[in-house]
């Protein structure tokens, strides 16, 4: 199965899920219009505390359905949506593109991943234990975050469920994702 557009979500407040739409409008530089993480600064309110003159490098999140599917296996019911994401992605292992690479969706929309959503407490006031349910670890003892990866918007326009998603890989060396 090609890589495309399960859902597309946003909101304009600080809440911990999106509502889904029948489509996000990306503007270049900034993510998704409407939402609450748009802009070319930090707008996650954690990061803010820090440094408000941060670039913005999750103005748009994405998450692949396949997470739910695992979930659902360990007794957890997520929704596209609910833990946060503009985009929900299938048949895309968003986990292990590298950094830097570009996902090309619908017509004209062009997003750099810049890399992995470090999934928060909140989590589990959605429900309870899905902190460590999306966190694992690899076989040297690494800790595996699962809950999507963030991007900048590059080019904009409409983006909606069904849209394909095409990848286009940087140069070599590729770099792993990291928390950002």
């Amino acid at each position: 199965m090609s890589a495309h557009v399960i859902a597309v979500s946003r909101d304009a407040c600080h809440n911990f899920s999106k509502q889904v739409v029948s489509v996000i409008d990306i503007v270049a530089g900034l993510g998704v219009a409407g939402d609450a993480h748009s802009g070319v600064t930090v707008k996650h309110r954690s990061r803010i505390k820090v440094d408000p003159s941060q670039p913005n490098l999750r103005q748009v999140h994405l998450i692949h359905s396949e997470l739910f599917d695992e979930l659902s296996a360990r007794g957890f019911l997520v929704r596209p949506g609910d833990l946060g994401e503009n985009i929900t992605t299938s048949g895309i292992d968003l986990l292990s593109l590298p950094r830097g690479a570009i996902l090309r969706i619908g017509g004209s929309v062009r997003l750099q991943v810049t890399g992995l959503r470090n999934p928060c407490a909140q989590i589990d006031n959605f429900q309870s234990g899905l902190l460590a349910a999306v966190l694992d670890r690899g076989t040297d003892g690494t800790l595996i975050r699962k809950s999507g990866i963030m991007a900048i918007a590059l080019d904009g326009g409409p983006v909606r469920s069904g849209n394909a998603i095409a990848v286009e890989f940087p140069g070599l060396p590729f770099l792993p994702l990291e928390r950002v």
